[in-house]
């Protein structure tokens, strides 16, 4: 089945690497990558501005979509895949969901580092808006400059709080199914042991997961979650990171910490963050 890829571009090195290892990852896979970019502007920051400079500011960014699609076009030799270009008048956030609902994008790719440049910050600013909102699709992060490797080795924490449903899941077996990848599920021992709610969830994931390599460990409770999930992702050498957002997830609350001190300047791995409702 084809897949729809979105890939939101600034037009920077770190989104084209972005770009690169999704053409890398789906290589094997039929799939459309839809670039887009938004040229939308704060008119607080502008307010004289003419429609002669909005029309001068659209035809650089569309001229530079064109150019970006026949780099695409010309690095990847692919015949099952295409390219698309998209020039959006909205937000970031507000592109990104049109995309998702107009071509049934399937997974969005984008860069990890903000504008900003803040090299402690976990993510950047534009990230960070786009995983706490965005809940059509999986959202697949990647590192700057990340030297791309087959995903062999997945990982997976959770806290057994919460029943997975199949449909949630599907692209984490997907992207195991792809890569013949084994699935390591991390859980972090906050409680002394699990409650009832949680052996149930634990066994209904253990069903789920029967027919793939996959494997359950356990860590102490000693430090933040983050920095407990790049220890682990460094010791079974980790090549992708996966996680479900929902509501009080471990995703949530390391999403809201401003600084990652241990999780370095950069993410290690790329990081597929499932939505909850798919």
């Amino acid at each position: 089945m084809r897949k729809n890829i979105l890939l939101p571009t600034d037009f920077s090195d770190n989104a084209w690497s972005a770009a690169v290892y999704a053409l890398k990852l789906y290589s094997e896979e039929e799939c459309t990558f839809y670039f887009t970019h938004s040229i939308k502007m704060k008119l607080s920051t502008l307010p004289y501005i003419s429609n002669k400079f909005l029309k001068i500011i659209n035809e650089s960014a569309m001229g530079e979509l064109l150019e970006l699609k026949e780099m695409a076009e010309t690095a990847n030799t692919n015949a099952n895949h295409e390219f698309e270009i998209i020039l959006s008048s909205d937000d970031l956030l507000t592109a990104i969901e049109t995309s998702v609902n107009k071509h049934q994008i399937d997974l969005v790719v984008m860069g990890k580092k903000g504008a900003t440049g803040a090299e402690e910050l976990f993510f950047g600013s534009n990230t960070v808006n786009t995983i706490r909102k965005m809940r059509l699709c999986p959202i697949l992060t990647v590192p700057e400059d990340y030297d791309f490797a087959l995903p062999k080795q997945i990982a997976f924490p959770t806290d057994f709080n919460r029943h997975f449903r199949e449909k949630e899941l599907k692209p984490l077996k997907e992207l195991a199914d792809m890569n013949n990848a084994k699935i390591r599920i991390l859980h972090i021992n906050i409680e002394p042991k699990l409650n009832d709610i949680q052996e149930y969830n634990f066994t209904v994931l253990k069903d789920y997961l029967a027919d793939y390599d996959h494997s359950f460990h356990w860590m102490p409770d000693y430090t933040k979650k983050a920095n407990e999930i790049n220890e682990f992702i460094k010791d079974l050498k980790i090549d992708v990171l996966v996680m479900v957002n929902y509501k009080h997830s471990v995703i949530e609350n390391i999403v809201k910490e401003p600084v990652i001190k241990k999780m370095g300047k950069h993410p290690l791995i790329p990081f597929l963050v499932l939505p909850s409702r798919i």
